[in-house]
Protein backbone atom coordinates (compact mmCIF):
# COMPACT_ATOMS: atom_id res chain seq x y z
CA UNK A 1 0.00 0.00 0.00
CA UNK A 2 1.21 3.57 -0.89
CA UNK A 3 1.97 5.85 2.08
CA UNK A 4 -0.52 8.71 1.39
CA UNK A 5 -3.08 8.49 3.57
CA UNK A 6 -4.97 9.93 6.76
CA UNK A 7 -4.17 8.78 9.86
CA UNK A 8 -5.93 7.45 12.84
CA UNK A 9 -3.97 7.85 16.07
CA UNK A 10 -4.93 6.75 19.71
CA UNK A 11 -4.95 9.42 22.57
CA UNK A 12 -1.58 7.79 24.31
CA UNK A 13 0.11 8.29 20.53
CA UNK A 14 -1.56 11.68 19.82
CA UNK A 15 -0.59 13.20 23.40
CA UNK A 16 3.50 11.95 22.60
CA UNK A 17 3.27 13.98 19.24
CA UNK A 18 2.10 16.74 20.60
CA UNK A 19 4.36 16.88 23.14
CA UNK A 20 7.27 16.60 21.16
CA UNK A 21 6.24 19.49 19.41
CA UNK A 22 5.43 21.44 22.31
CA UNK A 23 7.51 24.54 21.27
CA UNK A 24 6.48 24.71 17.80
CA UNK A 25 5.71 28.28 16.55
CA UNK A 26 2.78 28.95 16.29
CA UNK A 27 1.54 26.85 19.24
CA UNK A 28 -0.54 24.06 18.27
CA UNK A 29 -3.44 25.66 20.46
CA UNK A 30 -3.31 28.29 18.25
CA UNK A 31 -3.72 26.70 14.73
CA UNK A 32 -6.43 24.08 16.16
CA UNK A 33 -8.36 26.79 17.26
CA UNK A 34 -7.81 28.93 14.10
CA UNK A 35 -8.43 26.06 11.85
CA UNK A 36 -11.84 25.56 13.30
CA UNK A 37 -12.58 29.25 13.49
CA UNK A 38 -12.05 29.09 9.70
CA UNK A 39 -14.41 26.17 8.90
CA UNK A 40 -16.59 27.63 11.68
CA UNK A 41 -17.24 31.18 9.38
CA UNK A 42 -17.39 28.20 6.26
CA UNK A 43 -20.56 26.85 8.08
CA UNK A 44 -21.90 30.14 8.72
CA UNK A 45 -21.51 31.63 5.44
CA UNK A 46 -23.91 34.40 5.01
CA UNK A 47 -25.57 34.14 8.50
CA UNK A 48 -23.97 36.54 11.31
CA UNK A 49 -26.46 35.48 13.97
CA UNK A 50 -24.56 34.72 17.45
CA UNK A 51 -21.88 31.66 18.12
CA UNK A 52 -22.26 30.32 21.65
CA UNK A 53 -19.22 28.69 22.47
CA UNK A 54 -19.46 26.19 25.25
CA UNK A 55 -16.03 25.56 27.26
CA UNK A 56 -14.87 23.22 29.62
CA UNK A 57 -11.90 22.87 31.87
CA UNK A 58 -8.90 21.41 29.77
CA UNK A 59 -6.90 21.98 27.14
CA UNK A 60 -10.05 20.93 24.30
CA UNK A 61 -11.40 24.46 26.35
CA UNK A 62 -8.09 26.08 25.34
CA UNK A 63 -8.93 25.37 21.82
CA UNK A 64 -12.37 27.09 22.55
CA UNK A 65 -11.04 30.25 23.44
CA UNK A 66 -8.73 30.58 20.30
CA UNK A 67 -11.77 29.72 18.15
CA UNK A 68 -14.10 32.40 19.69
CA UNK A 69 -11.26 35.24 19.60
CA UNK A 70 -10.91 34.41 15.78
CA UNK A 71 -14.71 34.65 15.43
CA UNK A 72 -14.82 37.70 17.39
CA UNK A 73 -12.16 39.49 15.70
CA UNK A 74 -14.27 39.25 12.54
CA UNK A 75 -17.13 41.00 14.01
CA UNK A 76 -19.16 38.17 15.27
CA UNK A 77 -21.16 37.87 18.31
CA UNK A 78 -19.74 35.65 20.47
CA UNK A 79 -20.88 34.19 23.93
CA UNK A 80 -18.56 32.25 25.58
CA UNK A 81 -19.83 30.14 28.27
CA UNK A 82 -18.08 28.19 30.91
CA UNK A 83 -18.84 26.49 34.89
CA UNK A 84 -14.80 25.89 34.65
CA UNK A 85 -12.51 28.35 37.06
CA UNK A 86 -8.93 29.50 35.96
CA UNK A 87 -7.34 27.41 38.57
CA UNK A 88 -8.39 24.23 36.90
CA UNK A 89 -7.26 25.12 33.41
CA UNK A 90 -3.91 23.64 31.46
CA UNK A 91 -0.78 26.39 31.12
CA UNK A 92 -1.85 26.48 27.67
CA UNK A 93 -5.60 26.70 27.89
CA UNK A 94 -5.26 29.21 30.56
CA UNK A 95 -3.20 31.79 28.41
CA UNK A 96 -5.49 31.35 25.69
CA UNK A 97 -8.26 32.60 28.19
CA UNK A 98 -6.61 35.39 29.04
CA UNK A 99 -5.93 36.19 25.33
CA UNK A 100 -10.13 36.01 24.86
CA UNK A 101 -10.15 38.63 27.75
CA UNK A 102 -7.62 40.55 26.97
CA UNK A 103 -9.06 40.88 23.45
CA UNK A 104 -12.04 42.28 25.24
CA UNK A 105 -14.23 39.05 25.20
CA UNK A 106 -16.85 37.78 28.04
CA UNK A 107 -17.40 34.64 30.04
CA UNK A 108 -20.50 33.87 31.57
CA UNK A 109 -21.48 31.10 33.74
CA UNK A 110 -24.40 29.74 32.39
CA UNK A 111 -26.24 30.14 28.57
CA UNK A 112 -30.12 31.07 27.50
CA UNK A 113 -32.45 31.08 24.53
CA UNK A 114 -31.93 29.21 21.50
CA UNK A 115 -31.45 31.10 18.73
CA UNK A 116 -28.09 30.69 17.81
CA UNK A 117 -26.75 30.41 14.48
CA UNK A 118 -23.92 28.11 15.23
CA UNK A 119 -22.99 26.77 18.67
CA UNK A 120 -19.44 24.81 19.73
CA UNK A 121 -18.65 21.81 21.45
CA UNK A 122 -14.90 22.48 23.41
CA UNK A 123 -15.89 20.93 27.01
CA UNK A 124 -14.16 17.55 26.83
CA UNK A 125 -11.54 16.16 24.17
CA UNK A 126 -9.91 12.97 24.09
CA UNK A 127 -9.05 12.17 27.18
CA UNK A 128 -12.93 11.79 28.56
CA UNK A 129 -13.01 8.08 30.57
CA UNK A 130 -15.64 8.68 32.70
CA UNK A 131 -19.08 10.23 32.69
CA UNK A 132 -19.89 13.77 32.06
CA UNK A 133 -21.80 14.92 35.54
CA UNK A 134 -23.69 17.97 36.88
CA UNK A 135 -23.77 21.19 34.94
CA UNK A 136 -21.37 19.34 31.98
CA UNK A 137 -23.96 16.69 31.84
CA UNK A 138 -26.81 19.13 32.01
CA UNK A 139 -25.45 21.32 29.25
CA UNK A 140 -24.85 18.51 26.78
CA UNK A 141 -28.37 17.69 27.10
CA UNK A 142 -29.29 21.11 26.75
CA UNK A 143 -26.74 21.35 23.43
CA UNK A 144 -28.15 18.58 21.85
CA UNK A 145 -31.79 20.07 22.18
CA UNK A 146 -30.47 23.43 19.83
CA UNK A 147 -31.49 23.71 16.48
CA UNK A 148 -28.43 25.24 14.97
CA UNK A 149 -25.37 23.40 13.78
CA UNK A 150 -23.30 22.04 16.47
CA UNK A 151 -19.44 22.02 15.46
CA UNK A 152 -17.45 19.69 17.91
CA UNK A 153 -13.84 20.52 18.54
CA UNK A 154 -11.79 17.22 17.95
CA UNK A 155 -14.21 14.96 19.31
CA UNK A 156 -18.03 15.17 20.86
CA UNK A 157 -17.89 15.61 23.98
CA UNK A 158 -19.12 12.50 26.12
CA UNK A 159 -17.57 9.88 23.72
CA UNK A 160 -14.84 8.08 24.47
CA UNK A 161 -12.26 9.10 21.96
CA UNK A 162 -10.32 5.68 22.09
CA UNK A 163 -13.35 3.13 21.32
CA UNK A 164 -16.31 5.36 20.28
CA UNK A 165 -18.23 4.36 23.22
CA UNK A 166 -20.83 6.82 24.92
CA UNK A 167 -19.54 7.11 28.51
CA UNK A 168 -22.71 9.12 29.08
CA UNK A 169 -24.64 12.28 28.05
CA UNK A 170 -22.68 12.81 24.51
CA UNK A 171 -23.34 15.44 22.54
CA UNK A 172 -24.20 14.95 18.56
CA UNK A 173 -22.58 17.31 16.71
CA UNK A 174 -23.58 17.96 13.08
CA UNK A 175 -19.66 18.85 12.25
CA UNK A 176 -16.66 17.35 14.05
CA UNK A 177 -12.99 19.02 13.83
CA UNK A 178 -10.65 16.38 14.46
CA UNK A 179 -6.95 17.82 14.95
CA UNK A 180 -3.67 15.62 14.05
CA UNK A 181 -5.27 12.75 13.07
CA UNK A 182 -8.23 10.77 13.34
CA UNK A 183 -9.20 9.24 16.56
CA UNK A 184 -10.36 5.52 16.40
CA UNK A 185 -13.52 6.28 18.56
CA UNK A 186 -14.75 9.43 15.88
CA UNK A 187 -14.89 6.36 13.49
CA UNK A 188 -16.33 3.40 14.42
CA UNK A 189 -19.40 2.12 17.60
CA UNK A 190 -21.17 4.91 18.19
CA UNK A 191 -18.54 7.87 17.00
CA UNK A 192 -20.40 7.96 13.27
CA UNK A 193 -23.81 8.69 14.94
CA UNK A 194 -22.04 11.38 17.36
CA UNK A 195 -19.89 13.55 14.85
CA UNK A 196 -21.84 14.29 12.06
CA UNK A 197 -19.55 15.45 8.88
CA UNK A 198 -15.96 14.95 10.02
CA UNK A 199 -12.79 16.95 9.02
CA UNK A 200 -9.38 16.61 9.67
CA UNK A 201 -7.33 19.55 10.27
CA UNK A 202 -3.63 18.19 10.77
CA UNK A 203 -2.17 21.32 12.09
CA UNK A 204 1.40 20.86 9.68
CA UNK A 205 2.37 17.67 11.90
CA UNK A 206 3.92 14.43 10.65
CA UNK A 207 2.18 11.64 12.22
CA UNK A 208 4.15 8.29 12.46
CA UNK A 209 4.19 5.87 9.54
CA UNK A 210 2.64 2.87 11.64
CA UNK A 211 0.00 5.07 12.57
CA UNK A 212 -3.70 3.66 11.56
CA UNK A 213 -5.25 4.57 8.35
CA UNK A 214 -8.69 5.56 6.78
CA UNK A 215 -9.61 3.32 4.20
CA UNK A 216 -9.73 4.88 0.83
CA UNK A 217 -9.31 3.78 -2.94
CA UNK A 218 -5.96 5.13 -2.63
CA UNK A 219 -4.57 2.62 -0.84
CA UNK A 220 -5.28 0.37 -3.19
CA UNK A 221 -4.05 2.18 -6.72
CA UNK A 222 -0.99 0.35 -6.74
CA UNK A 223 -3.23 -3.00 -7.49
CA UNK A 224 -5.94 -1.44 -9.54
CA UNK A 225 -4.49 -1.87 -13.20
CA UNK A 226 -6.48 -1.93 -16.15
CA UNK A 227 -6.41 -5.16 -17.91
CA UNK A 228 -4.57 -5.66 -20.78
CA UNK A 229 -6.83 -7.17 -24.31
CA UNK A 230 -4.29 -9.97 -24.62
CA UNK A 231 -5.59 -12.27 -21.29
CA UNK A 232 -7.44 -15.19 -20.46
CA UNK A 233 -9.45 -16.46 -18.05
CA UNK A 234 -6.68 -18.37 -15.94
CA UNK A 235 -4.82 -15.11 -15.74
CA UNK A 236 -7.36 -13.98 -13.29
CA UNK A 237 -7.93 -16.88 -11.14
CA UNK A 238 -10.04 -19.31 -9.95
CA UNK A 239 -12.60 -18.72 -6.83
CA UNK A 240 -13.86 -21.44 -4.72
CA UNK A 241 -16.53 -21.14 -2.38
CA UNK A 242 -17.75 -23.94 0.62
CA UNK A 243 -20.92 -23.74 2.24
CA UNK A 244 -24.85 -23.92 2.25
CA UNK A 245 -25.81 -27.08 4.15
CA UNK A 246 -29.64 -27.68 4.16
CA UNK A 247 -31.70 -24.54 4.59
CA UNK A 248 -28.52 -22.34 3.88
CA UNK A 249 -27.80 -22.72 0.39
CA UNK A 250 -28.57 -18.79 -0.29
CA UNK A 251 -25.30 -17.55 1.95
CA UNK A 252 -23.37 -19.44 0.08
CA UNK A 253 -24.60 -18.65 -3.31
CA UNK A 254 -24.54 -15.14 -1.83
CA UNK A 255 -21.11 -15.33 -1.71
CA UNK A 256 -20.37 -16.93 -5.28
CA UNK A 257 -22.40 -14.44 -7.02
CA UNK A 258 -20.43 -11.91 -5.20
CA UNK A 259 -17.35 -13.12 -6.53
CA UNK A 260 -18.54 -13.12 -10.33
CA UNK A 261 -18.98 -9.29 -10.03
CA UNK A 262 -15.09 -8.64 -9.04
CA UNK A 263 -13.89 -10.80 -12.29
CA UNK A 264 -11.98 -13.74 -11.24
CA UNK A 265 -11.99 -16.65 -14.15
CA UNK A 266 -13.68 -18.97 -12.40
CA UNK A 267 -16.18 -19.41 -9.60
CA UNK A 268 -16.65 -22.59 -7.93
CA UNK A 269 -19.31 -23.39 -5.45
CA UNK A 270 -19.24 -26.04 -3.03
CA UNK A 271 -22.66 -26.68 -1.78
CA UNK A 272 -22.53 -28.79 1.15
CA UNK A 273 -26.39 -30.23 0.73
CA UNK A 274 -26.47 -32.70 -1.53
CA UNK A 275 -29.86 -32.43 -3.16
CA UNK A 276 -28.99 -29.12 -4.64
CA UNK A 277 -29.68 -28.60 -8.22
CA UNK A 278 -26.46 -28.92 -10.68
CA UNK A 279 -26.68 -25.05 -11.64
CA UNK A 280 -27.81 -21.86 -10.44
CA UNK A 281 -30.63 -20.54 -12.56
CA UNK A 282 -29.59 -17.05 -12.16
CA UNK A 283 -26.04 -17.20 -12.47
CA UNK A 284 -25.33 -20.51 -14.39
CA UNK A 285 -21.42 -19.43 -14.87
CA UNK A 286 -20.98 -21.04 -11.49
CA UNK A 287 -19.75 -24.00 -11.50
CA UNK A 288 -20.91 -26.39 -8.92
CA UNK A 289 -19.05 -29.11 -7.20
CA UNK A 290 -18.63 -31.35 -4.57
CA UNK A 291 -16.57 -29.46 -1.87
CA UNK A 292 -13.96 -31.64 -1.85
CA UNK A 293 -12.91 -31.23 -5.14
CA UNK A 294 -12.35 -27.37 -4.52
CA UNK A 295 -8.83 -27.11 -3.25
CA UNK A 296 -7.65 -29.06 -6.69
CA UNK A 297 -9.19 -26.32 -8.92
CA UNK A 298 -8.86 -22.94 -7.12
CA UNK A 299 -6.55 -20.53 -6.40
CA UNK A 300 -8.91 -18.93 -3.29
CA UNK A 301 -10.87 -20.35 -1.06
CA UNK A 302 -13.64 -19.30 1.19
CA UNK A 303 -15.11 -21.52 3.63
CA UNK A 304 -18.19 -20.63 6.13
CA UNK A 305 -21.37 -18.80 4.13
CA UNK A 306 -23.92 -21.73 5.28
CA UNK A 307 -21.81 -24.10 6.46
CA UNK A 308 -23.44 -25.29 9.86
CA UNK A 309 -21.51 -26.58 12.79
CA UNK A 310 -21.98 -30.18 12.47
CA UNK A 311 -19.71 -33.29 11.29
CA UNK A 312 -19.11 -32.27 7.90
CA UNK A 313 -19.04 -28.79 8.41
CA UNK A 314 -15.94 -29.45 10.88
CA UNK A 315 -14.17 -31.81 8.49
CA UNK A 316 -14.69 -29.36 5.90
CA UNK A 317 -12.73 -26.74 7.75
CA UNK A 318 -10.30 -29.04 8.86
CA UNK A 319 -9.42 -30.00 5.10
CA UNK A 320 -9.76 -26.20 4.10
CA UNK A 321 -6.70 -25.29 6.74
CA UNK A 322 -4.58 -27.63 4.69
CA UNK A 323 -5.58 -25.67 1.61
CA UNK A 324 -2.23 -24.31 0.05
CA UNK A 325 -3.92 -21.16 -1.31
CA UNK A 326 -5.36 -17.80 0.04
CA UNK A 327 -8.28 -18.55 2.60
CA UNK A 328 -10.94 -17.01 4.04
CA UNK A 329 -13.12 -18.03 7.10
CA UNK A 330 -16.66 -16.55 7.61
CA UNK A 331 -19.56 -17.15 9.64
CA UNK A 332 -19.66 -20.79 10.89
CA UNK A 333 -16.28 -21.81 9.90
CA UNK A 334 -15.18 -19.28 12.49
CA UNK A 335 -18.22 -20.74 15.38
CA UNK A 336 -16.39 -24.22 14.63
CA UNK A 337 -12.59 -22.43 14.67
CA UNK A 338 -13.61 -21.31 18.03
CA UNK A 339 -14.37 -24.69 19.63
CA UNK A 340 -11.42 -26.31 18.56
CA UNK A 341 -7.59 -25.34 19.50
CA UNK A 342 -6.10 -28.24 17.42
CA UNK A 343 -7.89 -26.03 14.32
CA UNK A 344 -6.29 -22.64 15.95
CA UNK A 345 -3.29 -24.13 16.01
CA UNK A 346 -3.64 -25.13 12.08
CA UNK A 347 -4.54 -21.96 11.19
CA UNK A 348 -1.64 -20.24 13.28
CA UNK A 349 0.64 -22.49 11.21
CA UNK A 350 0.05 -21.87 7.58
CA UNK A 351 2.43 -20.59 5.22
CA UNK A 352 -0.42 -17.65 4.02
CA UNK A 353 -2.04 -16.03 6.80
CA UNK A 354 -6.01 -16.71 6.84
CA UNK A 355 -8.58 -13.78 6.42
CA UNK A 356 -11.34 -14.08 9.25
CA UNK A 357 -14.18 -11.39 8.90
CA UNK A 358 -16.24 -12.11 12.21
CA UNK A 359 -19.25 -9.89 13.44
CA UNK A 360 -18.58 -9.23 17.50
CA UNK A 361 -20.19 -12.31 18.46
CA UNK A 362 -18.22 -14.35 16.20
CA UNK A 363 -15.09 -12.28 17.54
CA UNK A 364 -16.12 -12.58 21.04
CA UNK A 365 -16.43 -16.71 20.64
CA UNK A 366 -13.21 -16.62 18.90
CA UNK A 367 -11.13 -14.27 21.96
CA UNK A 368 -13.59 -16.41 25.04
CA UNK A 369 -14.84 -13.22 25.66
CA UNK A 370 -18.56 -11.78 25.69
CA UNK A 371 -19.68 -9.46 22.55
CA UNK A 372 -20.21 -6.29 24.99
CA UNK A 373 -16.11 -6.45 25.75
CA UNK A 374 -15.55 -6.71 21.93
CA UNK A 375 -17.84 -3.90 21.03
CA UNK A 376 -16.47 -1.74 24.07
CA UNK A 377 -12.76 -1.42 22.24
CA UNK A 378 -13.07 -3.06 18.95
CA UNK A 379 -9.77 -1.74 17.94
CA UNK A 380 -7.76 -4.08 20.24
CA UNK A 381 -10.35 -6.98 19.73
CA UNK A 382 -9.12 -7.01 15.94
CA UNK A 383 -5.59 -6.61 16.99
CA UNK A 384 -5.99 -9.47 18.93
CA UNK A 385 -7.35 -11.53 16.61
CA UNK A 386 -4.92 -11.07 14.06
CA UNK A 387 -2.16 -11.33 16.12
CA UNK A 388 -3.62 -14.82 18.11
CA UNK A 389 -4.30 -16.08 14.66
CA UNK A 390 -1.78 -14.91 12.76
CA UNK A 391 -4.23 -13.74 9.94
CA UNK A 392 -5.99 -10.51 8.60
CA UNK A 393 -8.80 -9.81 10.22
CA UNK A 394 -12.20 -7.21 9.56
CA UNK A 395 -14.39 -6.57 12.55
CA UNK A 396 -17.60 -6.04 10.71
CA UNK A 397 -19.64 -3.57 12.25
CA UNK A 398 -19.68 0.01 12.17
CA UNK A 399 -16.64 1.69 11.24
CA UNK A 400 -15.28 -1.82 10.49
CA UNK A 401 -11.50 -1.99 12.17
CA UNK A 402 -9.52 -4.33 9.07
CA UNK A 403 -6.13 -5.33 11.67
CA UNK A 404 -3.25 -6.87 9.84
CA UNK A 405 -0.99 -10.25 11.33
CA UNK A 406 1.80 -7.87 10.85
CA UNK A 407 0.42 -4.89 12.92
CA UNK A 408 -0.60 -2.39 10.29
CA UNK A 409 -4.87 -1.33 10.85
CA UNK A 410 -7.44 0.56 8.94
CA UNK A 411 -10.52 1.90 10.10
CA UNK A 412 -13.71 1.83 7.32
CA UNK A 413 -15.57 5.04 6.90
CA UNK A 414 -18.05 3.82 4.27
CA UNK A 415 -21.31 2.18 4.94
CA UNK A 416 -24.86 2.88 6.14
CA UNK A 417 -27.64 1.01 7.98
CA UNK A 418 -28.68 -0.40 5.36
CA UNK A 419 -25.96 -2.77 5.40
CA UNK A 420 -27.50 -4.22 8.84
CA UNK A 421 -29.11 -6.98 7.05
CA UNK A 422 -28.49 -10.90 6.98
CA UNK A 423 -26.56 -11.67 3.47
CA UNK A 424 -24.37 -8.58 3.79
CA UNK A 425 -21.18 -10.76 5.00
CA UNK A 426 -21.49 -13.33 2.64
CA UNK A 427 -21.12 -10.26 0.27
CA UNK A 428 -18.18 -9.03 1.45
CA UNK A 429 -16.71 -12.63 1.41
CA UNK A 430 -17.33 -13.39 -2.02
CA UNK A 431 -15.64 -10.00 -2.61
CA UNK A 432 -12.69 -10.46 -0.48
CA UNK A 433 -12.35 -14.00 -2.08
CA UNK A 434 -12.37 -13.19 -6.10
CA UNK A 435 -9.23 -10.84 -5.15
CA UNK A 436 -7.22 -13.13 -3.67
CA UNK A 437 -7.86 -15.12 -6.74
CA UNK A 438 -6.49 -12.46 -8.67
CA UNK A 439 -3.11 -12.31 -6.42
CA UNK A 440 -3.94 -9.46 -4.29
CA UNK A 441 -1.80 -9.31 -1.23
CA UNK A 442 -4.38 -10.53 2.18
CA UNK A 443 -4.67 -7.81 4.14
CA UNK A 444 -4.97 -5.68 0.63
CA UNK A 445 -7.46 -7.54 -0.73
CA UNK A 446 -9.55 -7.64 2.60
CA UNK A 447 -9.11 -3.77 3.20
CA UNK A 448 -10.36 -3.13 -0.10
CA UNK A 449 -13.49 -5.34 -0.24
CA UNK A 450 -14.27 -3.28 3.05
CA UNK A 451 -14.64 -0.20 1.61
CA UNK A 452 -15.68 -0.90 -1.75
CA UNK A 453 -18.93 -2.92 -0.16
CA UNK A 454 -19.59 0.00 1.92
CA UNK A 455 -19.24 2.61 -1.09
CA UNK A 456 -21.37 0.40 -3.18
CA UNK A 457 -23.86 0.48 -0.22
CA UNK A 458 -23.92 4.29 0.14
CA UNK A 459 -23.97 4.68 -3.76
CA UNK A 460 -27.33 3.03 -3.52
CA UNK A 461 -27.99 4.96 -0.76
CA UNK A 462 -27.93 8.04 -2.95
CA UNK A 463 -30.17 6.88 -5.74
CA UNK A 464 -32.79 6.10 -3.14
CA UNK A 465 -32.10 2.00 -3.09
CA UNK A 466 -31.43 1.87 0.61
CA UNK A 467 -30.89 2.36 3.86
CA UNK A 468 -34.18 0.96 4.35
CA UNK A 469 -34.66 -2.30 2.22
CA UNK A 470 -31.29 -2.32 0.78
CA UNK A 471 -30.56 -6.32 -0.38
CA UNK A 472 -27.38 -7.31 -0.02
CA UNK A 473 -27.70 -8.79 -3.93
CA UNK A 474 -28.07 -4.92 -4.81
CA UNK A 475 -24.97 -4.07 -3.53
CA UNK A 476 -22.86 -6.69 -6.15
CA UNK A 477 -23.47 -4.83 -9.48
CA UNK A 478 -22.91 -1.80 -7.47
CA UNK A 479 -19.99 -2.58 -6.33
CA UNK A 480 -18.65 -3.77 -9.98
CA UNK A 481 -19.44 -0.52 -11.21
CA UNK A 482 -17.30 1.11 -8.38
CA UNK A 483 -14.59 -0.93 -8.84
CA UNK A 484 -14.23 -0.66 -12.58
CA UNK A 485 -14.22 3.70 -11.70
CA UNK A 486 -11.63 2.98 -9.73
CA UNK A 487 -9.61 1.33 -12.95
CA UNK A 488 -10.78 4.03 -14.86
CA UNK A 489 -9.00 6.99 -12.17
Amino acid sequence: MISSFTPILGSEALRALEQLHAQAQPPLMERAGQAAAAWALELLGEVRGPVLVLVGPGNNGGDGYVLARELAARGLQVVLATPAGVSSLPPDARAARERWLASGGQIVSDFIGTRWALAVDALFGIGLKRPPVGIYAEWIVRLNALTCPVLALDTPSGLDAETGACVGPTVRASHTASFIAHKPGLLTLDGPDHCGELRLFDLDLPVPEDAGRVLAPELFFAHLQPRRRNVHKGDFGAVGVIGGAAGMQGAALLAARAALHLGPGKVFLGLLDAQSAGVDPLYPELMLRAPGELALLVKALALGPGLGRGETAQAQLRRALGFAGPLLLDADALNLLAEDPPLQDLLRRRAWPGVLTPHPAEAARLLGTGTAAVQADRLRAAQELARRFNAEVILKGCGSVVAGSEGAWFINASGNAGMAVGGMGDVLTGLIVALLAQRWPALDAAAAACHLHGCAADQLACEGIGPVGLTPSETMPAARRIFNAWLKR
